[in-house]
């Protein structure tokens, strides 16, 4: 390699230091080499450089490598320059194949260390896997270059080269060999290949098959591969060589979770007998009753983890939104109160909660002082809007909207939220024409927001502007072509008006697959399936669309479609079960007027 760039005079005696100081940092020079570079160079300066440099004690190294002899001769010299200052002026390229020239001539490890560090910072893994390989045929004792090669190979999928690395690794590391097989798992997680990575840790674990460890990485090598009998078998051998390893469960129950929610619980609760203070199993179990909405279960499970960890600040957090959820709000705001007396890493979610709870039993300074404690950050958008929501239920709603017009967003999304938060408010307050208004000035300001977009068309449809709805939603279609409730309403609008129901039909089938278990869409597939008068149809979509959410506008639509096809008693206790939960739902008591004055 004979690249000669131009070198200015004055970068010559710094990066000269630098490299200097690298060679005599890489190996030590005796005097007599000393004394040969002095008479070599002809600037005296750097000679005495070199000489201070020379002179350092080196210490010495245990076990280390036998390092070559170096000369500081001019190609050996120029090109720890070139390296140097390439690097200095970003050309890592130039740097990377100067530090590997010199890496290849002089075979130190010290050099193949920096060319392996410089080549990976340049994303050359030609160049990092050479380098890397030097290092460790200099430094064969050295487990972080052994370590560095490893993952240079396994990134760039040599596994054919990576396995011998790896294997004589774990030979070596005798005192540490179980937690390196531990490793083994993370470490083949970056291969492609699934199986090709399940293959290499079975032969790479076969010498150490009598130990748990050994197990557990082909059981997590299994499980990454979806060959989840062969890793509950494994993890299941890990389990009997160690009867009590509470990561061994923790994996078991993984495993089983991907055939039943059921069978990984009762493989958690038969470990938790027999070691009733295993925090991570019982924290495990707790989650997954929580994801299975089983929440008493789940918060007696989090309250024995509390009674074990009182301090446990996420422990807290949990049984605080379990019995939130359980409507236990005496205890669920007494743990939310202690988070803020410790150090809770989310204190501002923990004050909204706070404030929820205090703005349903109408505690509405308690709510405020809450939402206003809520600083600059993830929550803060949030709380300003439940701070103007307990304005306007405290008959405030111009004091309200000032307050967010005052608040200052930080970017057009929260802009956008503040806008529809104000929007609502009006709404809310029966002010439909005056949000409409609202929203027809902040969209000339923003008429390409998707969000705004749609509520304009839901106010539009509301004070019937059907030519705004119609042209509102085409425009988010043309911009969002997989927002679901766009094709949803524009169907739903004309489907409830009754018109260009093959129009309304297409729409709504578009939706549906967009969102296939949405059940406001589900109800409007049945609705227009209703004015096609296809009842059979209609009533399948309805019953499905009422079981998946028992809200009160399908349960409106559900029963005038069982009385038009004569199930009049099935009707009225669909009506008369959602009204006693929705009182004042004006579409659900329109419909019963309509058909049971």
């Amino acid at each position: 390699m004979t690249l000669r760039p131009h070198i200015s005079p004055a970068l010559l005696l710094p990066a000269l230091l630098v490299a200097v100081s690298l060679l005599a940092a890489c190996a030590p020079i005796q005097p007599r080499q000393a004394e040969e570079v002095q008479s070599a160079d002809a600037t005296p300066a750097a000679a005495d450089a070199v000489q201070v440099e020379v002179r350092a004690p080196v210490a010495p190294v245990a076990k280390g490598p036998e390092l070559p002899k170096i000369d500081l001769d001019e190609q050996t010299m120029y090109e720890l320059l070139l390296a140097e200052i390439a690097g200095q002026r970003g050309d890592i390229a130039v740097a990377t194949q100067a530090y590997l020239d010199v890496a290849r001539r002089t075979r130190d490890p010290r050099i193949a260390k920096r060319a392996t560090e410089v080549a990976l910072f340049a994303r050359n893994g030609a160049a990092a896997t050479e380098a890397a390989t030097i290092w460790v045929e200099t430094d064969p004792n050295s487990l972080q270059a052994a370590q560095a090669l490893t993952g240079i190979l396994v990134n760039t999928n040599q596994l054919d080269r990576v396995k011998p690395v790896i294997a004589r690794l774990l030979a070596a590391d005798t005192d540490n060999r179980g937690a390196s097989l531990l490793q083994l798992a993370r470490l083949l997680a970056r291969v492609a290949d699934r199986v090709a990575a399940l293959k290499l840790t079975q032969e790479l674990t076969e010498p150490y098959l009598q130990m748990p460890e050994a197990h557990f990485a082909i059981a997590q090598t299994a499980l990454s591969a979806h060959n989840d009998d062969l890793a509950l078998t494994e993890v299941r051998e890990a389990e009997r060589l160690k009867p009590t390893w509470e990561l061994a469960v923790l994996l078991e129950s993984q495993i089983l979770q991907h055939d039943s929610d059921e069978a990984a619980a009762v493989r958690l609760k038969s470990y938790l007998k027999d070691n009733p203070k295993a925090r991570e199993a019982r924290m495990t179990l707790a989650r997954l009753l929580v994801s299975d909405k089983k929440y008493p279960e789940a918060r007696a499970e989090f309250e024995q983890l509390q009674e074990m960890f009182p301090d446990d600040a996420d422990i807290i957090f949990a049984v605080g939104i379990l019995s939130l959820q359980l409507d236990d709000t005496k205890l669920a705001e007494a743990n939310l109160q202690r988070l803020l007396t410790l150090d809770y890493h989310d204190k501002d979610s923990v004050r909204l909660y706070l404030g929820q709870i205090a703005e349903d039993r109408k505690d509405y300074p308690a709510a405020l002082a809450q939402y206003a404690a809520v600083e600059p950050g993830e929550h803060y958008i949030l709380a300003q809007i439940r701070y103007a929501n307990v304005l306007s239920k405290e008959d405030r709603l111009e004091d309200a909207r000032a307050y967010l017009e005052a608040v200052e967003p930080r970017n057009t999304q929260q802009k956008v939220q503040l806008v529809l938060a104000e929007a609502q408010l009006m709404r809310e307050a029966n002010q439909v024409q005056q949000a409409f208004d609202f929203l027809d000035q902040r969209m000339k300001q923003m008429p390409n927001q998707p969000d705004l977009l749609y509520d304009y068309a839901m106010l539009a449809e509301k004070l019937d502007h059907n030519d705004i709805l119609e042209s509102s939603l085409r425009k988010l279609i043309a911009l969002k072509p997989d927002h679901a409730h766009a094709y949803n309403a524009l169907g739903y609008s004309l489907a409830d008006r009754n018109v260009r129901l093959d129009e309304a039909l297409q729409y709504i089938d578009k939706a549906l697959q967009l969102a296939p278990d949405d059940a406001f869409i589900i109800d409007s597939m049945g609705w227009v399936q209703y004015r096609l008068g296809h009842y059979d149809a209609s009533l399948k979509f309805m019953r499905r669309a009422y079981t998946t959410r028992p809200d009160p506008d399908i349960a409106a639509h559900l029963g005038e479609v069982l009385w038009t096809v004569g199930q009049h008693d099935e009707a009225k206790k669909v009506w008369q079960d959602a009204a006693k939960k929705n009182p004042d739902n004006e579409a659900l008591l329109s419909t019963m007027k309509r058909f049971e004055p």
